[in-house]
């Protein structure tokens, strides 16, 4: 046998339990088989020899691959999945603690549900990998860009929000606009800590043709290239109402000539600029 159908093999020992982890994050068969394909390739590329402990790896790989993928609108509008009885969760993973293991099973679906519905992407990758898969924080830290220290309080923070269900509508609206008009605010004043501090670390910034023609940039990922392109601008900028969600409009000459769309959770993890007029035109856009 070659070393490649070896590890093609090895692979395939753990593929029931990566799939059952892609799905839990993306709510979606197709996109878990996906993702799982997708890890694959990641380790046909890498240096086999430098990997002590496979299913780790994978673990983490697969991780920032569904991170990836709920960067994009596509999964994160897919309707959760449901969950077969035997789905292996644990397979393969640590020994998980069975007080925990009777509450997963008890409520998994409702929780399923919340975790696909109401948490972020850094905060659904640590419920699921932590309190599901029995991941370390260790192992969470480098996936998600934190410190273990930090990966504990997200991994708490969802937990909190899978056991106490969904906000309520006016709650959660209140929330996103907060956290909308103090990005606005940060990003007049140029204040790029505070920007950070706003944005998911793994937020995706799209601008349609027309809003790059004005200087926008047509795709960036992270909080880093995020807050450094908004620093300093959204000068003109003011809180509106954009299909219902809070967002931002720049209105020049009595015409809405930038339309600014944020996706929120517990932090933004998406921003979506459109200058085009047609486009613009098909908003129902509310303007404080």
């Amino acid at each position: 046998m070659s070393d490649t159908d070896l590890l093609a093999l090895r692979f395939e020992e753990q593929r029931p339990r990566l799939r059952s982890v892609a799905q839990r994050m993306l709510g979606s068969g197709a996109e878990a088989d996906d993702a799982v394909q997708d890890t694959w390739l990641r380790l046909s590329r890498a240096d086999v020899d430098g990997i002590d402990n496979l299913p780790g790896w994978l673990t983490t790989a697969l991780g920032r691959v569904c991170l990836d993928r709920l960067g994009s609108s596509t999964a994160r509008h897919e309707q959760p999945a449901d969950v077969a009885e035997d789905d292996p969760a644990t397979a393969g993973s640590a020994e998980v603690d069975p007080e925990r293991e009777a509450l997963l099973t008890e409520s998994v679906g409702r929780a399923l549900d919340v975790v696909l519905r109401t948490l972020g992407p850094t905060e659904r990758l640590v419920f699921v990998l932590h309190d599901m898969f029995a991941v370390s924080f260790d192992e969470l830290a480098p996936v998600v860009d934190r410190s273990p220290a930090a990966v504990r309080q997200i991994a708490s923070r969802a937990r909190r929000r899978v056991q106490s269900g969904p906000p309520t509508p006016e709650t959660d609206r209140v929330r996103q606009r907060g956290l909308v008009e103090a990005f606005l605010a940060a990003s007049r004043e140029g204040r790029f800590d505070d920007l950070l501090s706003l944005l998911d670390p793994h937020v995706v910034l799209r601008s349609d043709a027309t809003a790059v023609k004005m200087g926008g940039t047509g795709e960036a990922h992270g909080s880093s290239v995020v807050a450094a392109f908004f620093s300093g601008r959204a000068q003109a900028a003011v809180p509106a109402f954009v299909d219902g969600a809070p967002g931002a409009v720049v209105v020049v000459g009595g015409r809405t000539r930038i339309v600014i769309s944020f996706v929120v959770t517990d932090r933004i993890v998406g921003v979506e600029v459109v200058a085009d007029p047609d486009q613009i035109a098909a908003l129902d856009l509310v303007i404080d």
